[in-house]
């Protein structure tokens, strides 16, 4: 199993001590398994039912507090509701109508943590379609009205990516 992603895991401390975590698009579930030895009651979601049946199998041979679901994240009904989680995880994926879904999915006081591919990585190889690259500036605009805590945009990890943690008023 790969380890998490290095901004996620350096912006630790930005997030929530505890609650209910979403990874999106989790593939094989590095984050959302990081997120449940953390103590987060972690959902995690992904098209590929292979992958989540796996996830599944881990989660309960490690006792954890992680339960995966297939879900077509582009195409099938609306699975995010209002005030959902305090934390919420998004890494190398990138449909930019779930972005408000994901925005509203957060408690007041809750935290995104988004990281993708810009359009600067199509020059190295994949992924190279506009439709998962993310323009300049693109992602703040993307999580507004979050307040930004933490962002960087340009090459880290041999990859062209922006990165974000965002927060929700405490009002809601």
């Amino acid at each position: 199993m790969n380890a998490p992603c290095r901004w996620l895991v350096d912006n630790s401390q930005l997030l929530p001590a505890r609650g209910d975590a979403l990874d999106v698009a989790c593939g094989h579930g590095r984050h959302a398994l990081w997120l449940a030895e953390r103590g987060f009651r972690t959902t995690a979601v992904d098209g590929d039912s292979a992958l989540i049946r796996s996830l599944n199998h881990e989660a309960v041979s490690r006792a954890l507090p992680l339960h995966a679901q297939t879900i077509d994240l582009e195409n099938g009904p609306p699975f995010l509701l209002p005030d959902s989680f305090d934390l919420i995880v998004v890494v190398h994926y990138l449909h930019r109508p779930l972005c408000p879904a994901l925005v509203a999915a957060l408690r007041p006081s809750g935290v995104l943590v988004y990281e993708t591919f810009t359009r600067a990585q199509a020059a190295r190889g994949k992924p190279s379609n506009p439709a998962f690259l993310l323009e300049a500036g693109e992602l703040l605009r993307l999580v507004q009205p979050l307040e930004v805590l933490a962002h960087r945009e340009g090459e880290f990890d041999d990859r062209m990516v922006a990165s974000v943690v965002a927060r929700r008023d405490s009002a809601g």
